[in-house]
């Protein structure tokens, strides 16, 4: 076996694809347990109704039925545990009315799913359909209450200037910019934008298979999800067990984007239906299922405004917005916008006046969806500060530079009260211009112009919160309170050395294809000498694994993988002081390399981690009073959130005729800090920019007036494939963040939060000729040449 030492920094093939690639891979529904019983879903086929009566007798007459549930059988139970619990929190199934098209009225257990989906076609629901609220213009009016037993359908609204009261004392920046608006010379551009609603589509729909323990009064959940702890928690806060008394596990997990970042019903249910028919249950969702059961993102529509003066000074930027929080409140649903509000201003030094509204709507429930709130807080800004710079005549690069909190600012306060950690947004900026040869772009521009040719280059920057700290966020909703398990947003890691001398690290998120058992070996190896061969990392089993928030938010690396480089520097140092007793020298002269130890300057005089393994565990032969092992545990609680930024563009050529765009180039230039992997960094933003593409492009969650979902399957839902995208340019900065030892920021969303809006930046620019000043995703041909018509006819 070829032996891999790893160095922070240093590309090292992916330990998870192996299994991955050749399809032996384990995901929930390869799981199979003797004896079990498969659940489906009787869904309603209404936005909003009244359910007057629902009739089992002839699913329980179906051969192989076990069993039929309504809200009678679990209403005890309670409604599903939220984190944020503002709005109306969702029944575990329909509670005398129905909310949205495809709420979980009842569930049928059967012996084989082929039973359990005709039973589920036999029960007879009857129904007294009511108005419906689904546009959130109409909704935000309350002309249709959408819960009796709230006061309004707007359920909580976020404004920058008291957004925390009591922990914040902010500055409101409405009068000053009030007053800017009323000088002569400034330019005042505003702009009514969608940022349409999205259907998280991973490649593995959801899938959960609970086994109650009678004899044990323990529960095993398999499920396909990022935060199995909560998943644990919840479920023993539900059932009254202690958390122990609940096993979690999560196998592979096939994508999860934010959508798997959540407690579902269907988690609940199983394990009610496998405590009562004392069997296994699974549910596994079907792909056109998923557009009802699984939660969506994004969805507001709000106006942003730039007032600023011809120089390029912006005096102030305000959006006032409407954010589609669907029927029920789940996981972090009206927490979503706050994360917006983060960054709301961006990397610019300019005053604030924010405002969004939480609006329920009789649609299904909306919460993170791959960067959560904050690809849409950029939208908005990026959006009309491309419009300001176009309107004032000036280079939209130096719009931005000149607006930019500079390197000697940082740690730089926001308005909104927060500080981020560290940046250097004017050199990453300079750097894609440069690396991008903007102005040859913007040659090739003029001379594809003169050939009757319309191509644009689009610019965009970002900057992304993640990786969230301090620990008082828990008491904001960002921890794990409500699912019974209080907690902060801290990392866990345990590096176990095994008696073999190999390595076995525990950690306590949920991947779903970010590389962490990669990423997890090489801070080990860097920090060991271990080769990667010999380092296996577990995740994803609540009995094995440490206590562990999960993976979402960009947070994993610069959390956990904060901690477990914490647990690895306490295994390092209780292993020199074992090697200094070997090799009788003074710890501080060990080094670790190679597969072993050796003492500095004398490589040949060298000990195996095998050999360490030995004398750790054979307490006689090591220091005297030494406890034996060799494994140590690490809880790391970041002291700020890190603030990862970058700059992209995209070049397009837009055909008139038809609407469609063509991306001929897309450049991003990305700043997480320090990279442990360049493989990964550059894989997750591959996947980062896609998903942007996709909402720039082809996707749209389209419901009609009524609250049909009219793309809820994969016909009716575009997804951009490898033949819509160019080969990405990426390069990046380094600026790395003292808020974990690592000096690294999260990567995961980046891609997302800066590329929509460079797609629209890069299309508007490139029909400006015409008198095109907006169009609002997604772009799809018919919308583009609509623009086209629609401006020439102004």
């Amino acid at each position: 076996m070829t032996a891999t030492m790893s160095q922070v920094g240093g590309i090292v093939r992916r330990k998870e694809d192996p299994a991955l690639i050749q399809g032996r891979g384990v995901y929930v529904d390869d799981i199979k347990l003797n004896g079990e019983l498969t659940a489906a879903f009787v869904r309603s086929p209404f936005a909003r109704a009244r359910i007057t009566s629902i009739d089992t007798s002839a699913a329980l007459a179906i051969p192989g039925v076990r069993a039929v549930y309504t809200i009678e059988d679990v209403r005890s139970l309670g409604p599903l545990l939220a984190q944020i619990p503002i709005g109306k929190l969702r029944p575990l199934l329909a509670d005398g009315v129905v909310n949205h098209v495809g709420e979980a009225v009842a569930m049928v257990v059967a012996e084989n799913r082929y039973q359990a989906q005709d039973a589920a076609e036999a029960v007879l629901v009857e129904y007294d359909q009511l108005p419906a609220s689904v546009g959130l213009k109409f909704s935000a009016t309350d002309e249709v209450k959408i819960h009796d037993d709230l006061d309004s359908n707007i359920l909580h609204t976020w404004v920058s200037h008291d957004w925390w009261p009591g922990v914040f004392e902010l500055e409101d920046h409405r009068p000053a910019i009030a007053a800017a608006k009323e000088r002569d010379d400034v330019v005042i551009v505003s702009q009514e934008m969608v940022n349409q609603r999205l259907i998280p589509v991973a490649i593995e729909p959801r899938a959960v298979l609970a086994d109650w323990s009678h004899g044990y009064d323990r529960v095993t959940l398999y499920t396909s999800s990022q935060i199995p702890h909560a998943v644990a928690g919840a479920i023993a806060k539900t059932f009254g067990l202690p958390v122990n008394g609940v096993h979690v596990i999560a196998p592979e997990v096939g994508g999860g984007f934010g959508c798997k970042l959540n407690v579902y019903p269907d988690e609940v249910l199983v394990c009610f239906a496998s405590h009562k028919l004392e069997a296994p249950v699974r549910w596994t969702e079907t792909r056109r299922e998923a557009g009802y059961s699984t939660i969506h993102g994004r969805g507001w529509i709000g106006t942003a405004t730039i007032t600023g003066t011809r120089d390029g000074e912006i005096l102030g930027y305000e959006l006032d917005a409407l954010a589609d929080m669907g029927a029920y409140s789940q996981n972090f649903t009206v927490a979503i916008p706050v994360l917006g509000l983060y960054v709301a201003s961006g990397q610019y030094n300019i005053p604030l006046a924010w405002s969004v509204k939480c609006v329920a709507t009789n649609t299904q429930t909306t919460d993170a969806y791959r960067g959560a709130g904050r690809p849409e807080a950029a939208y908005y800004l990026e959006r009309a500060i491309d419009m300001f710079a176009t309107e004032i005549g000036m280079h939209p690069g130096d719009v931005r530079k000149k607006n930019f909190f500079k390197k000697e600012d940082f740690p730089a306060t926001v308005p909104i009260g927060l500080t981020m950690d560290s940046g250097d947004y004017v050199t990453n900026l300079d750097k894609l211009l440069e690396s991008s040869d903007y102005a040859g772009l913007k040659a090739m521009q003029t001379q594809a112009r003169s050939e009757g040719r319309y191509v644009g280059v689009g610019l965009s920057t970002y900057v992304e919160v993640c990786g969230f700290g301090p620990s008082i966020l828990a008491e904001f909703g960002f921890g794990w309170d409500g699912y019974g398990l209080p907690s902060s947003f801290s990392g866990s890691g345990l590096v176990r050395i095994n008696p073999d001398g190999s390595a076995t690290v525990f950690i306590g998120t949920g991947p779903s294809g970010q590389g962490h058992e990669t990423t997890w070996a090489q801070i080990v190896s860097d920090r060991l000498g271990i080769a990667m061969e010999m380092i296996r990392v577990a995740h994803g089993d609540t009995t094995d694994s440490p206590m562990g928030i999960g993976t979402f938010g960009s947070r994993s690396a610069a959390v956990d993988g904060a901690a477990t480089y914490e647990a690895a520097e306490k295994v390092r140092s209780k292993a020199s002081e074992l090697v200094a007793h070997m090799l009788e020298a003074s710890a501080e002269d060990v080094r670790f390399a190679d597969g072993g130890a050796h003492i500095v300057g004398t490589p040949g005089h060298k000990v195996t981690w095998a050999e360490i393994a030995e004398v750790a565990y054979k307490p006689h032969k090591g220091p005297e009073g030494m406890e034996a092992g060799l494994e140590a545990h690490a809880v790391f609680s970041p002291g700020n959130a890190t603030w990862p930024f970058g700059s992209h563009i995209a070049v397009v050529e837009v055909d008139v005729e038809t609407g469609n765009v063509d991306i001929l180039r897309y450049l991003a230039m990305d700043d997480c800090g320090n990279v442990i992997n360049p493989m990964i960094v550059d894989g997750q933003l591959h996947g980062g920019i896609a998903q942007g593409i996709g909402q720039a492009l082809f996707e749209e969650a389209v419901y009609d007036e009524n609250g049909n979902l009219l793309s809820g399957s994969l016909v009716d839902y575009p997804l951009p494939t490898a033949s819509d995208l160019p080969m990405f340019e990426l390069d990046r900065t380094v600026t790395p963040t003292d808020v974990n030892p690592l000096g690294v920021k999260g990567i995961g969303e980046a891609g997302t939060i800066g590329s929509a809006q460079t797609l629209v930046n890069a299309v508007v620019d490139a029909l400006s000729p015409l008198g095109v000043k907006h169009i609002d995703m997604p772009m799809r041909p018919k919308k583009v040449w609509q623009a086209i018509q629609d401006a020439q006819e102004a």
